[in-house]
């Protein structure tokens, strides 16, 4: 960001006057003095941003985003999001043209103090009016930013103002309520945190505090642009508008308490899954769940427009997958026409086919795993269904897939990418060589024999069950 250490300078400069709530309402003085609109260029994660006022909190780090700056005037906490027109690199060989704030899609990740008074001006820079909704926020009805409702729409050119006050702790979001099918398709949101501003009951500190959206689109293989009339066909799955293998990892120290925040904002539904861990669900963008509401999971399904976070304490060391459920919105770029063609002999069709088209490739006849390993030639700026490459090989995954990587060797405050994890000897599933037996099997007859002893009432029904379970050959011993 070029111009973020020049923001940094005006902070504590004052000059705004206070109460400033819509375009008609801010003299042309005020808006000479808007803040400087930082925009954000790098896919990568950045540093959280520490607070320089107000109650310190343990800053938020904005999977493969940023947070944006703020400046004080008379005791306003004051922010400058622009609409616009962004590219955002998706993954390493693939860029998406999207809509979004501040040159990034999702725009910065805003966060302030309960308690804090704050201003938000927002330009257009769209082909289209615009707005913005805090998305479970309590605030003036005029400041809810539904299109029509509550506030005229904000044209291309203008500038329109939101004011009030975060009035609870909590993980929120902010999109467009004007033109939503076109701009959230388009990737237009983000991502708001307000921190407690005592020490809170129900909302314990921890050492890694991690969000990301939930954000899906449809992208032509080839294309740049998503198709936004798309329901349900999505072919890309992402966090952050970042797919695997760009989806950054999220380092943490061993015993680390680790609290994720995700929002949705797709059109379904996802369950969310780490391995080697349990979590609880502290938090929805309702608040804070109470303790004895919570209980331990591996998976939590977020629906449309929710907001869960979870926490859990980093104790087993290694590199845990983490992932949406769901197993095909762990893949990039899939069609959705394709038939299954396991255990179909297609090596003579597809000779013949080859003399015609020598580029040709037949589609997964023993599995879609292959496909992974092919160098299946692909349009420009289109990424492989599946891909990214582990220690042991090919990954064979996509979308919304990541990897928590736990270390004991983490030094205090450097959260840097500790590479593959090194495995005590002994610990890793390996390849056996001895003499392999016959598996048992249920056999063949067993409903049949079950139905028969119950019939004629010869055996108990753990006799029955013990002649299902015990394998032929079985010495009992």
């Amino acid at each position: 960001m070029s111009t973020r250490r020049d923001f940094f300078k005006l902070a504590g400069i004052t000059g705004i006057a206070g109460g400033a709530l819509a375009a008609s309402t801010v003299s042309k003085v005020a808006l000479a003095a808007l803040p400087e609109a930082v925009t954000q260029t790098s896919p990568d994660t950045m540093p959280p941003l520490q607070p320089k006022t107000g109650r310190p909190y343990n800053p938020v780090v904005t999977l493969n985003g940023w947070t944006l700056p703020w400046r004080m005037n008379n005791g306003v906490k004051e922010f400058h999001l622009v609409a616009e027109p962004v590219v955002r690199e998706m993954a390493p060989g693939m860029k998406a043209h999207l809509w979004g704030y501040n040159g990034q899609s999702p725009g910065p990740t805003i966060e302030v103090v309960e308690g804090d008074r704050v201003r938000i001006f927002v330009t257009n820079r769209l082909p289209e009016h615009t707005s913005v909704h805090w998305h479970g926020q309590r605030l003036p009805n005029g400041m809810d930013g539904v299109s029509g409702l509550t506030q005229p729409s904000i044209q291309p050119g203008k500038t329109f103002v939101y004011e009030f006050v975060a009035r609870r702790p909590g993980t929120f979001m902010y999109h467009p309520h004007a033109d939503e099918m076109t701009q959230m398709a388009m990737g237009m949101m983000g991502s708001w945190i307000t921190h407690p501003k005592n020490k809170h009951p129900q909302i314990d500190e921890v050492d890694r505090d991690f969000i990301f959206l939930l954000n899906a689109y449809d992208i032509e293989p080839g294309a740049y642009k998503p198709n936004i009339m798309t329901m349900t066909d999505f072919n890309l799955w992402s966090w952050n508008s970042r797919i695997f293998p760009g989806i950054d990892t999220l380092n943490v120290r061993k015993n680390d308490r680790v609290r994720i925040r995700i929002g949705n904002l797709t059109m379904t539904n996802h369950p969310i899954h780490i391995h080697g861990h349990e979590f609880t669900v502290t938090g929805t963008d309702g608040g804070p769940v109470p303790r004895t509401a919570r209980w331990p999971e591996v998976t939590t399904d977020i629906a449309v427009g929710q907001m869960r976070q979870v926490e859990f304490v980093a104790d087993e060391e290694g590199d845990w997958s983490f992932h949406c459920h769901k197993s095909h919105h762990t893949m990039n770029a899939m069609g959705h026409n394709v038939p299954s063609m396991i255990g179909v002999d297609h090596k003579d069709v597809a000779g013949k086919i080859n003399k015609l088209i020598p580029a040709y490739m037949t589609m997964g006849d023993k599995g879609m795993a292959d496909m992974g390993a092919m160098e299946m030639p692909l349009p420009d700026n289109t990424i492989p269904m599946m891909t990214g490459e582990g220690p042991f090989g090919g990954l064979e995954m996509g979308g919304m897939f990541s990897v928590v990587k736990v270390r004991k060797d983490q030094k205090p405050g450097d959260y840097k990418d500790p590479g593959w994890y090194k495995h005590p000897q002994g610990t890793v599933a390996y390849e056996y060589g001895g003499p392999v037996g016959e598996a048992p099997r249920q056999p063949a007859h067993a409903h049949a024999g079950m139905q028969h002893a119950a019939h004629r009432g010869a055996h108990t029904a753990s006799e029955v069950e013990v002649q299902v379970r015990k394998p032929q050959g079985h010495s009992g011993h």
